[in-house]
């Protein structure tokens, strides 16, 4: 099923057989993206939003020097531009970061869901208060942490996202991902990106190589990035696993 990642784990928001079947039938396309592509530009005009199936995408602004600032990643089951649906138009741009699959949800259609639903509703709205959440730990992150602790933080929380997906183990996961993603992610150079991933792994917490992330230490690693998981709202089971 297209859903069966959509909010799950996340404290009170499971959906139910109806609202799965509901939310499905709201979707009028499933599209393959390719990697590295831009989706949307911001300013302009959506009539729809993305349910992400498969893939990692990102949410950036540039600066006035075309420089990118990643401001949020999306892994499989978030709906990447839900906030699309009230603002009809996006303040950033949005783009895959590898080869990705979304189904599309026209806004007609989730006009109607809400008509039919408020229950339904308030999950979906709930699901734009969790980004906002993330993105209130990535201040946190870039204004707070030195350079060992945002890329700790930041691993930290995709491993959660990951676990709560069915996509990590709580100690193993894919991500795809480049240092030069990693330094837009936490505001570092190339050349810190790679001093900090060296010293986590010879402190023996994380290590991250070939697209893929080991972490020894769990416990440690969240202690040296501050992570506190609270703000996901992932189920206890999740964050146990």
């Amino acid at each position: 099923m297209l859903t069966d990642r959509f909010l799950r784990e996340k404290k009170g928001i499971n959906l139910s057989p109806r609202e799965r079947e509901r939310l499905e039938g709201g979707v009028v396309e499933v599209r393959a993206l390719e990697a590295r592509q831009i989706i949307v530009r911001a300013g302009t005009p959506l009539r729809h939003s993305m349910l992400l199936i498969e893939g990692i995408m990102s949410r950036y602004i540039d600066d006035r020097n075309g420089l990118r600032q990643l401001v949020a990643i999306h892994v499989p089951g978030d709906f990447v531009d839900l906030h699309a649906y009230p603002l009809q138009a996006l303040d950033h741009d949005v783009a895959t970061m590898t080869s990705a699959k979304v189904a599309v949800v026209p806004h007609g259609e989730l006009d109607a869901m809400i008509a039919e639903s408020p229950v339904l509703g308030r999950k979906l709205w709930f699901a734009t208060l969790i980004d906002a959440a993330i993105h209130r730990a990535w201040l946190f992150r870039l204004g707070r942490l030195d350079a060992v602790g945002r890329v700790a933080h930041f691993l930290c929380e995709t491993n959660m996202r990951l676990v709560a997906a069915g996509l990590s183990d709580g100690r193993r996961f894919a991500l795809p991902l480049t240092q030069t993603d990693l330094s837009e992610i936490c505001g570092l150079t190339n050349v810190h990106v790679n001093r900090v991933l060296r010293q986590l792994r010879e402190e023996r917490l994380c290590v991250f190589r070939s697209s893929l992330v080991e972490i020894a230490d769990p416990a440690k690693l969240a202690a040296r990035g501050q992570f506190d998981p609270s703000y996901l709202y992932i189920e206890a089971q999740a964050s146990a696993a």
